[in-house]
């Protein structure tokens, strides 16, 4: 006797599921949406070239929060302050919550940067393209690091000052930290081209 379990049956925090619309072709490959019942590999990519592109995004966002600080190394602590998150963001918007994290990394990932290049003492500021790696990588720092200042010395709890990031980063809205972080790295890359 075998039990077969579809996609279909795994949901994110056991509410949401994983039908999202990625737009943004470049980052398709590097936003996982594979269904995990519980977002704690372990680990287990961190040898494997890329392998972190397998993650679920969900569990990068997780592993993200755990940053040394307050909350270094705490993942139960992380997965429950993710988990109201989506709670928090499904109350205000009605959309699902991963959608919605999904287009706030589309919205607020970086397209240029710059990068310093040395000749002969002499220091240059040279504007490159960013991977789409490390577009994903910065823009859920900036995400998690938004909502870590907006929580700081603050009464409002982390859940909620994520899911306002989240919220604005989705929809554009100047008042993200991850957005004004963007339109910045690209202002200072336009200018050293």
């Amino acid at each position: 006797m075998s039990y077969e379990l579809s996609n279909l049956d795994i949901k994110i925090f056991g509410k949401w599921d994983n039908k999202v619309e990625i737009r943004d072709p470049s980052l398709k490959k590097y936003i996982s949406l594979i269904p995990v019942y519980l977002p704690h590999s372990g680990g287990r990519h961190e040898h494997r070239r890329f392998g972190k592109a397998k993650v679920s995004i969900v569990e990068r966002l997780i592993n993200e929060l755990m940053r040394p600080g307050k909350n270094k190394g705490k993942k139960i602590l992380a997965y429950n302050i993710v988990k109201a998150t989506f709670e928090l963001i499904y109350a205000r918007t009605g959309q699902n919550p991963l959608q919605v994290l999904v287009r706030a990394i589309e919205n607020s990932a970086p397209r240029e940067e710059v990068t310093r290049i040395m000749y002969g003492g002499i220091v240059y500021y040279v504007a490159v393209d960013v991977s789409p790696q490390r577009r994903v990588d910065l823009v859920l720092r900036h995400l998690v690091e938004g909502a870590r200042q907006a929580a700081f010395n603050n009464p409002k709890p982390i859940e909620e000052a994520l899911a306002d990031e989240l919220i604005a980063a989705a929809s554009g809205d100047n008042k993200s930290f991850a957005i004004r972080k963007k339109e910045e790295m690209e202002r200072i890359a336009l200018s050293s081209r």
